[in-house]
């Protein structure tokens, strides 16, 4: 930095000249302190900038791979559900128990679909001696029908325990899998063995579509799954020789070589920090993320590209580092101009006085800066839950609209029919009219009174059933009127299944608080999943009862359906999980909700075959 222009002053001819010297051995001084103070800035904000992209990246890679580890996971819950179900099918057993070979071509084609539906690349089963007697692929050259499989792995454990896992590669289709094997017992004898393999290519496609390598491992470290082919059956860490070689002769993993994955530690950083080739490039830097897969042995590796992030993350820090002390030794280089042109103690003083009062305001600054920043966060937390409200009202009200949807049939029924008989009595009115019998047309019009007044009832039932209830005050609402208001909306699918209805009231006019639109809408889920429940039951019965217990109110809807299995009532309460094919997942959880905000409780008891309780306990109001 050049020195500025020095101010001419006109000395007495006996005042020596003895302050330029001074002012250049200054500003030399400050120079060199400059230089300094930029070179180490720049290095600092460099290592600064670098540690920064690092974190950064560390944190994507370990989201990203949450997120693929929580998909690969639901993917293998999904298909290890299918072997324990085809375990238990009749047919299944039927047919090894008879040896049918009618039997077994039923299972082939049932095979067959159910691979189909739900993207398992083969079922297959097999008898007590590893023979392949029906599988999805049985009209295919590839066809596992026939063939014995009493060597593999999967079949030895199953016949063992119970149950297998195997990944391996397939000694017919030659494409690797994980086979999920489960053993059928009858009367404590081994019927055979049920198969499903299930292979990775689409969620290896999914993974792919990310720039990001990623892998899986097993507990030997050898590659099973991954985003990149040539990466497959290479292994990740230390082999010993005769596990290498115990892996060659099963046929594991085929005649792959077992080369060592081109991965390895930075010996230039620590931590989660590699180097690794890819195909077709040379060897960068990554960060390393490795979680375990639940429910396997397996491990999930991502591998997160540093290299560009951390040269742009420095070079940033270091302009923004440089711009800073440059700013910093101009202002610094001003302040020393004035300092040179202060003579007295009255001007030291002044600019003193002005420094001070610049780092109250800065200060003053940085106080207002983050009293305005808290302001905006709290705003912005206000508007956050202000959505969320409105976002869980709208999806009460959208699950009420979609029971609106379910039962919008049955009452256009309900209407229709009081609808046909005004007009007919409208039509026998006139004619009576025309014949001057006045009685008959005044019966005829009472009729149609009646009618229109059953009409109002079913239009105002839903309207009020459609309302959104949001806001509204909680207090004593009728049970009896919340009953006989769903049993309205849902007089058609009643009565067309004929489901008989029964009630029981301990004490008629008891009251509960609540809010009734709500409270409403929880019956009428309630009692619509008991109608969709008997829809296959004969003799369909629907029992709700209303009494006191313990100081509440109990509201018991009860049905003689089939009851709900374990597995769906493990996760009876979780959003979006429903067995009906058109279900969305949410009445139970939005009326377990509204109760709650009632003060009171939903409790479900089933046993399967026999029915399912819903059980409502309500702080009884003061009638």
């Amino acid at each position: 930095m050049s020195s500025p222009p020095r101010p001419i002053t006109v000395m007495p001819a006996s005042a020596p000249a003895l302050r330029a010297p001074d002012h250049r051995r200054a500003w030399a001084c400050f120079a060199l302190v400059g230089a300094l103070l930029l070179a180490a800035a720049w290095w600092a904000a460099g290592g600064v900038g670098r540690e920064q992209a690092h974190a950064g990246v560390l944190d994507a890679a370990r989201n990203a791979a949450a997120l693929k580890v929580a998909l690969l996971t639901s993917e293998l819950d999904k298909q290890r559900s299918l072997p324990f179900v085809l375990a238990q099918d009749s047919e299944v057993r039927t047919a090894l128990t008879t040896g049918s070979a009618a039997a077994y071509q039923a299972l082939n084609v049932k095979f067959e679909a159910l691979s189909r539906d739900t993207g398992a690349a083969v079922i297959y089963l097999l008898d007590t001696h590893g023979r392949g007697v029906a599988a999805s692929n049985w009209n295919q050259p590839t066809s596992f029908v026939g063939s014995d499989y009493a060597f593999r792995p999967y079949f030895q454990g199953a016949a063992q325990t119970g149950k297998a896992e195997y990944f391996a590669l397939g000694n017919v289709s030659n494409h690797p899998g994980l086979y999920l094997s489960r053993q059928l017992v009858q009367d404590g004898r081994m019927l055979g063995v049920i198969v499903v393999k299930v292979e990775f290519d689409g969620v290896e496609a999914g993974w792919r579509r990310f720039p990001d390598p990623v892998f899986v491992t097993d507990e030997s470290g050898v590659v099973l799954l991954s985003s990149l082919n040539e990466w497959r059956f290479l292994v990740h860490g230390p082999l010993a020789p005769a596990q290498r070689e115990a892996m060659r002769a099963s046929l594991q993993f085929g005649d792959a070589p077992l080369s060592p994955l081109p991965v390895r530690p930075d010996p230039d950083a620590s931590g989660e920090r590699v180097r690794a080739s890819l195909p077709g490039h040379a060897e960068q830097s990554f960060v390393h993320v490795q979680v375990p897969v639940p429910g396997t042995s397996w491990q999930f590796h991502l591998l997160g590209a540093t290299r560009d992030a951390m040269a742009g993350a420095a070079a940033a820090a270091r302009t923004t580092a440089a711009l800073l002390v440059l700013g910093a030794l101009f202002i610094a280089g001003i302040w020393l101009h004035r300092r040179h042109r202060a003579h007295d103690l009255v001007l030291a003083q002044e600019a003193a006085r002005q420094e001070l009062e610049s780092r109250v305001a800065a200060r003053t600054s940085e106080l207002r800066t983050a009293n305005d920043q808290l302001r905006a966060e709290m705003e912005d937390r206000r508007r956050a839950e202000a959505e969320l409200h409105k976002l869980q009202e709208e999806l009460v009200q959208a699950n009420k609209l979609a029971f609106l949807g379910q039962i919008t049939a049955g009452v256009a029924h309900e209407i229709n029919q009081p609808v046909a008989a005004i007009r007919s009595y409208a039509d026998n009115s006139a004619a009576y009219l025309d014949r001057g019998r006045v009685d008959r047309a005044r019966g005829n019009m009472a009729a149609i009174a009646a009618l229109t007044q059953r009409i109002g009832v079913i239009t105002d039932e839903l309207r009020t059933f459609s309302r959104k209830s949001a806001g509204a005050p909680i207090g004593p609402v009728p049970v009896e009127a919340v009953v006989e208001g769903a049993l309205t909306l849902l007089a058609s699918p009643l009565r067309r299944q004929g489901i008989r209805l029964e009630r029981v009231t301990a004490e008629p006019g008891l009251k509960v608080r609540a809010e009734r639109v709500r409270l409403e809408q929880v019956l009428v889920n309630l009692l619509q999943n008991a109608i969709d429940a008997l829809e296959q039951t004969p003799d369909p019965h629907i029992r709700i009862r209303i009494a006191r217990d313990e100081g509440q109110v109990l509201i018991e809807i009860a049905d003689n359906g089939p009851g709900l299995p374990e597995s769906v009532m493990a996760a009876l309460y979780t959003p979006f999980v429903t067995t009906k094919p058109r279900g969305l997942g949410l009445g139970l959880v939005i009326s377990r909700d509204i109760v709650a905000e009632f003060g009171g409780t939903l409790a479900v008891q089933s046993e399967p075959g026999r029915g399912a309780r819903f059980i409502i306990h309500l702080s009884e109001a003061a009638k």
